[in-house]
């Protein structure tokens, strides 16, 4: 079939584009072995939950569950509804209550004690299923009431509230002590995730060019409340042609009609001109729950042309548009292949070149301050504690490149941080940086910038054994790859560097390379060094190429750590815009992975766990004890 030489005119819109909200997490709570606060029966619980803001780290109450009446081991029905970024650390908070009377206010209320965590280790948790201790902590007593109350981290490990002795001891709540346990399973809502793919052909058709036929294409239309019309797909143009046949295309059904199965959809039917002034040859309407019908004498539409319609009295149609087939599925999502079991391998490479400065003075890159981080270790820090929770180990190869190690002096682009050749795994991130702390005092600064050796490196653990390594791989791989085939494994390489990147060509070829591998690369560019490379690799605009070779995604995100420099000093708003903005890419690149390939994800596990008897649930009346969602 013949495509149009500037079919780009037919396809530069987004379907989806501003019009689809954040993912939504639906968050249920149950709690085991809380405090027993009532003297001749069981405490009465409630939980509230809490959310950080970015900006101020101030705690803003989200919404509370319903009260449930005599149990310590509450499953709570109510459920929290929060949006869902995979790029943000989204802080949360549950406090837990004995209520003792129907009065919204919470001091008046027995403190039970408090979890805190981050939506993303409730996310990345087994099942998506997250277990914590519930611990009374610091608190303070209530100036009215005299209840203790829960004193509130600010985020920074300060406490806001001043601290008082009570009498909380004698009624079975000590600080610090653990007071039962809190369980957060999190589950991704379905609604409007389903994928409609369908096929459509015509017949009869107006004639509309003078010297041929036509040259016809399919435009749909979503309706709007107020009656308006939003475009969300476009056909190929079929050229030369009365009874087109249209490739079969699929098509989110929350972009077709947004959930709603009886909304009208529009579709016109054009003849597709050069010069862009396409013209009309007629409409029909329709519906979802129309076209789900599949293929029957219902989905054969007439196109009608309302102006031919008005002026000729034996005027029938334009011709007709017949919907060939019709099939829908559910949308796999980045959460699904979490919960099936897919492990986010992070591995973090540290640019050791002689660029950066010497370590020991001041105005070094790599300088180590007593009294803040570097921006190696800000950068590193930002990233990693949002991609911590999604790898259950929690242990992390980490690399450098660029250095002259000991004892003989010899250049390395890819030695292991920990010092430890058989395994550069670190535990968690404050492992990392006490690995790069260990380097910056052992190896000694050289260069040149070269990124293909970690790229290929990391590559190599995404693609085969480690039984299977060569001398030109000298690392371990980081993680055994047999199981990257089902979907069980994604590797996120983050490389921290100052420079021009040295060895360009090769660089692009294993990223071209890479890019059909499970595997996203993220660069961070710190210093006031030139990244236009740096932007070459990162394929938003043009997809990177290699001998000829089109890389299969663009799995390259770059950013410039100096935009992200806050000049008032608040260095936790500007490294939550930095770890938002290079995480953002990381779902929409697995997805597309696990699709090119084929990959489902596994069915998540099964609670085995029973649930202990407990009293009917009890809302109370007064809000706002109700939760608003």
């Amino acid at each position: 079939m013949e495509q149009p030489e500037d079919m780009a005119s037919l396809s530069e819109f987004d379907s989806l584009a501003g019009s689809i909200p954040a993912t939504k997490v639906e968050i249920t709570v149950s709690c085991r072995n809380l405090l027993d606060k009532d003297m001749f029966s069981k405490s009465d619980p409630l939980c509230v939950m809490y959310t950080q803001g970015m900006e101020n780290k101030q705690w803003r109450e989200f919404g509370r569950t319903e009260v449930i009446d005599n149990t310590l081991n509450p499953d709570f029905v109510r459920k929290f509804i929060v949006d869902y970024f995979f790029e943000e650390k989204q802080n949360l908070r549950f406090d837990l209550y004995d209520v003792d009377s129907k009065s919204p206010d919470l001091s008046k209320h027995d403190f039970l004690g408090q979890a805190f965590c981050t939506l993303g280790e409730i996310v990345g948790s087994p099942g998506s299923r997250l277990e914590k201790s519930l611990t009374i902590g610091a608190f303070s007593l209530n100036s009215r009431t005299g209840k203790p109350m829960p004193a509130v981290s600010n985020g920074s490990g300060l406490w806001t509230e001043s601290l008082r002795t009570t009498g909380l001891e004698a009624s079975g709540g000590v600080p610090g002590k653990k007071c039962g346990t809190i369980i957060l399973s999190a589950e991704e809502l379905s609604n409007c995730r389903d994928v409609a793919t369908m096929q459509f052909c015509a017949n009869k058709l107006d004639k509309k060019d003078f010297f041929g036929k036509s040259d016809p294409f399919l435009v749909f239309y979503r309706s709007n409340e107020d009656g308006t019309f939003t475009i969300c797909h476009k056909t190929e143009v079929v050229k030369n042609t009365l009874n087109p046949v249209w490739q079969t295309f699929s098509i989110p059904v929350r972009a077709l009609c947004n959930g709603d199965y009886d909304r009208t959809i529009k579709v016109e039917v054009y003849d597709w001109d050069r010069d862009g002034s396409h013209d009309f040859i007629g409409e029909f309407t329709t519906s979802y729950r129309e076209l789900a019908r599949g293929q029957s004498q219902f989905n054969i539409y007439e196109v009608v042309n309302p102006k031919k319609k008005m002026k000729k009295k034996k005027y029938v149609n334009s011709g007709t548009v017949t919907l060939l087939s019709f099939a829908v599925e559910s949308e796999c999502t980045f959460l699904d292949y979490i919960k099936g079991g897919t492990q986010i391998n992070f591995t973090v490479a540290i640019d050791f070149t002689a660029s950066n400065g010497n370590p020991s003075q001041s105005t070094s890159l790599h300088y180590m301050s007593p009294y803040q981080l570097n921006a190696y270790a800000l950068a590193l820090t930002a990233v990693g504690e949002i991609i911590q929770h999604y790898d259950s180990d929690k242990m992390f190869p980490a690399l450098g490149f660029g250095a002259k190690l000991p004892p003989d002096g010899r250049v390395s682009h890819e030695f292991p941080l920990n010092g430890n050749q058989e395994n550069p795994s670190c535990c968690g991130i404050d492992g990392i940086l006490e690995a790069y702390h260990h380097s910056l005092r052992t190896v000694q600064l050289y260069g040149p910038t070269n990124f293909a050796p970690v790229v290929t490196h990391v590559a190599r653990g995404s693609a085969c054994p480690a039984s299977q390594q060569t001398d030109r791989c000298p690392l371990p791989c980081p993680r055994n790859a047999a199981a990257v085939q089902d979907g069980s494994q994604y590797s996120v390489l983050l490389i921290i560097t100052d420079g021009v990147i040295s060895d360009m060509a090769q660089t692009k070829e294993a990223i071209v390379n890479a890019a059909k591998l499970p595997m996203s690369i993220i660069i961070i560019g710190v210093g006031q060094a030139e990244f236009d490379a740096m932007v070459e690799l990162d394929g938003d605009d043009v997809r990177i190429s290699s001998r000829g070779k089109l890389a299969e995604r663009d799995i390259v995100q770059f950013v410039p750590f100096r935009d992200y420099v806050d000049r008032t000093g608040n260095h936790v708003l500007s490294m939550a815009r930095l770890a938002r903005d290079v995480l953002a890419e990381i779902p929409d690149q697995l997805v597309s992975y696990m699709k090119a390939q084929g990959i489902r994800p596994r069915s998540p596990p099964t609670a085995t766990a029973r649930s202990p008897p407990q009293s009917p649930a009890r809302t109370p009346p007064a809000s706002p004890l109700h939760t608003h969602i």
